[in-house]
């Protein structure tokens, strides 16, 4: 059987002794973001992506035991398991070479190679496979005219149908057919029928062609869209003679036997008949595949990259849901987040009363920002905002576009009832978008991240494959910026390493009925969590001014007898030693190295003795639109404008520049240099200088560029 510990290590380029502990680690129930942190010395120091690497690939070899000893169990029951099969079976390490030696074993649906076997033209197969130099096929295929072989020209073609089927299902045959069309093939499309003359997103591809090793996969992803909205059709196209003449060798067609032609005939009724259908649904599936990885791959950097925006950090807020008819909805949120009030205001229709509101409310809480919209009417709001603020000599309080894909959603959905139940819709997204300012990876948890708008072709791709990768880059988010135990919503913890949806209530529900945290051993007050959940994730939760020095630091509390030690050693008590990088740089870390500290969780330590709970994320600075640029009518070809990231993809990057449509900056368009990777150059959230090169007002379409005039 397979080694799978020995083979994801080759097929990573790892250490085997490290995969090995991983996924000992992994056994034991310990999280990804749980043994990158705090068990480097086990893995040898692998991070999360190599983790996470481990992890799947041995998941897909499990599967893949477990279909090889179905596919065993069920060839031998038919007494077919030979040492040579069962070896071959053995060394898969795919399920399509699983599938293709499994495939002669089958039970198959009535076929006429069923047929002719019941028949009883087995033998003359046989005598064509063998291709003897000596013979005549006809006169030997008269002894089988019988029954319901009513002819030679019977015989003979029944013969051929069992040949193909045993050409068919041969794992080589299969292998090479699948292969060419893989590395040769090319992906065709035309217009579908009745489609040749009609507008549609999918033009460009109502007579194109590229080969399947090179088409990219948003390309791809519009093909099957296209098909399944009845717009395009598609063949995978290879040079068909070729690949016949291909088989023939492989099969080893003797043109000096008699019984050769008969052999090659049968060889292109296999690759006609049988192969080709049967492995372009492989090829197609495979493709999908490829695409789906690689369109969710671009989902998962995206959202990386939004859920570490740059926070405003802990101070009040303004958050406003802009609105012309009904008016803007504004809501005064505390420096944690908290609802204080609302008001609802009809700048359009009262602007002086709606100004002496909003400065009311910002005074209310000491707003030290007002966070607007990004939506309908959103430019006009943070315009009259601007006046509002100055002439109530706020100057100092920022007007910031905050990007609201997902708010109305949130607003409608349980959590929101549950958290405001007497709230009106609206409020819940003007109390969102001002959430999203201070902290947007606390406010973005509590959406499905597929409704965050950040993917290309995201609801084309396999779901539960999305919704694992999303689901592992929020857990390694907020694990890696850490979350406050006494602020979090049970939306936020629930995506701490260890907690989980169930805990997570279970820990607001404690912090509810006893107040605050203190400490982080109080934790294990919590009923439900023992001690494999406290040491998974008692290092990500965050204590600041909690009774412990180190409980508003990443250091573990399994560490804290050890940084004490550190402390006694330099002659301080603990608390002088956090957050005191003189003193921390007096320790001799070498000095503490035993058999399970290494110099890699020490130098971690340290790091972080010298700043407690720092965020890994940027400093905010807000973007800055033109004033003069508000709709699309206000664009020119050749305008400079800033721009904010808002989306990624293979073909290029999406820019908001303050018209409520987005431009694209093609990938020929990002950097004087032509690069392949948009994702190189520019992600999510970053502010970008950018061209207008053309405005096309019907469709709503904007193109940019990065370069130079």
């Amino acid at each position: 059987m397979l080694d799978s510990t020995a083979f994801v290590a080759r097929e990573l380029s790892l250490p085997e002794r490290d995969v090995a502990a991983t996924l000992a680690l992994l056994d034991e129930g310990a999280t990804v973001p749980f043994i990158a942190r705090y068990r480097k010395e086990r893995t040898g120091g692998l991070d999360e992506v190599q983790i996470r690497a481990i992890e799947e690939r041995s998941a897909y070899l499990r599967a893949l035991d477990e279909r090889r000893a179905t596919v065993l169990a069920a060839i031998d029951e038919q007494g077919a398991l030979t040492l040579e099969l069962r070896r071959a079976i053995e060394a898969c390490t795919s399920k399509a070479a699983l599938e293709d030696l499994y495939a002669p074993y089958k039970k198959k649906r009535r076929t006429r190679a069923t047929v002719a076997r019941e028949r009883g033209l087995g033998p003359l197969a046989e005598r064509i496979l063998a291709q003897p130099r000596g013979g005549d096929p006809a006169r030997e295929a008269s002894a089988f005219v019988k029954g319901e072989v009513e002819s030679v020209a019977d015989a003979i073609a029944g013969a051929k149908d069992i040949v193909a089927e045993v050409v068919a299902d041969d794992p080589r045959a299969r292998g090479a057919v699948r292969q060419t069309f893989l590395e040769r093939g090319r992906v065709a499309s035309s217009a579908a029928r009745g489609k040749k003359n009609e507008r549609s997103k999918f033009e460009q591809y109502y007579e194109f062609a590229e080969r399947v090793d090179r088409i990219p996969s948003h390309r791809v992803l519009a093909i099957f869209r296209g098909e399944a909205e009845g717009f395009l059709r598609w063949s995978i196209d290879v040079d068909d003679a070729q690949l016949v003449e291909r088989l023939a060798s492989l099969v080893r067609v003797d043109r000096r036997s008699p019984f050769g032609g008969l052999l090659a005939e049968a060889v292109e009724d296999a690759y006609r008949r049988l192969l080709t259908p049967s492995l372009t649904s492989d090829v197609r599936g495979t493709l999908k595949e490829r695409a789906d990885a690689a369109a969710i791959e671009v989902f998962a950097d995206n959202l990386r990259d939004l859920l570490l925006a740059a926070p405003l950090g802990e101070l009040p807020v303004l958050g406003v849901d802009p609105g012309i008819r009904t008016g803007c909805k504004c809501a005064a949120l505390d420096a944690t987040g908290r609802f204080v009030a609302h008001e609802t205001l009809f700048p359009d229709r009262r602007e002086a009363e709606a100004a002496a509101s909003l400065a009311r409310l910002v005074r209310r809480v000491g707003a030290r920002a007002v966070a607007v919209g990004n939506g309908t009417a959103g430019r006009e709001t943070e315009a009259f905002a601007r006046r509002a603020l100055k002439d109530a000599a706020l100057d100092d309080v920022m007007v910031v576009s905050v990007n609201e894909s997902g708010a109305s959603i949130y607003s409608a959905s349980d959590l929101a009832r549950e958290e405001f139940p007497e709230l009106d819709l609206t409020v819940r997204g003007a109390i969102s978008i001002g959430r999203r300012l201070q902290d947007p990876l606390a406010e973005l948890v509590k959406l499905d991240p597929k409704s965050i708008g950040v993917g290309q072709y995201q609801h084309d791709v396999d779901q539960r494959a999305l919704a694992k990768k999303l689901d592992e880059v929020v857990e390694s988010c907020v694990n890696r910026v850490g979350v406050s135990l006494n602020l979090a919503s049970a939306s936020l913890l629930a995506h701490v390493a260890g907690v989980g949806e169930g805990l997570a209530k279970k820990i607001v529900a404690h912090r509810d009925a006893n107040g605050r945290f203190s400490r982080r051993a109080d934790l294990k007050k919590v009923k439900g969590l023992g001690p494999k959940a406290f040491e998974q994730c008692a290092g990500f939760l965050r204590i600041p001014d909690g009774a412990h020095p180190l409980d508003a630091s990443a250091v573990h509390p399994e560490r804290y007898e050890l940084v004490e030690r550190m402390a006694k050693d330099l002659g301080v008590p603990l608390a002088s030693l956090v957050g005191r990088p003189e003193l921390v740089r007096r320790v001799e870390i070498e000095r503490y190295v035993d058999d399970e500290v290494g110099l890699p969780t020490l130098r971690d330590i340290v790091a972080e003795l010298e700043k407690p709970g720092r965020d890994p994320r940027a400093r905010f600075d807000p973007p800055r639109f033109r004033d003069d640029v508000r709709e699309l009518a206000d664009l020119q070809p050749g305008m400079m404008l800033e721009g904010v990231v808002t989306n990624v993809t293979h073909f290029g990057a999406f820019v908001d520049v303050g018209v409520h449509q987005d431009g694209l900056v093609h990938v020929s368009q990002l950097a004087e240099r032509f690069v392949e990777d948009p994702r190189a150059v520019v992600k999510v959230g970053d502010r970008v200088q950018v061209r207008v090169l053309e405005v096309d007002a019907a469709r709503r379409r904007i193109s940019l560029s990065r370069k130079p005039a």
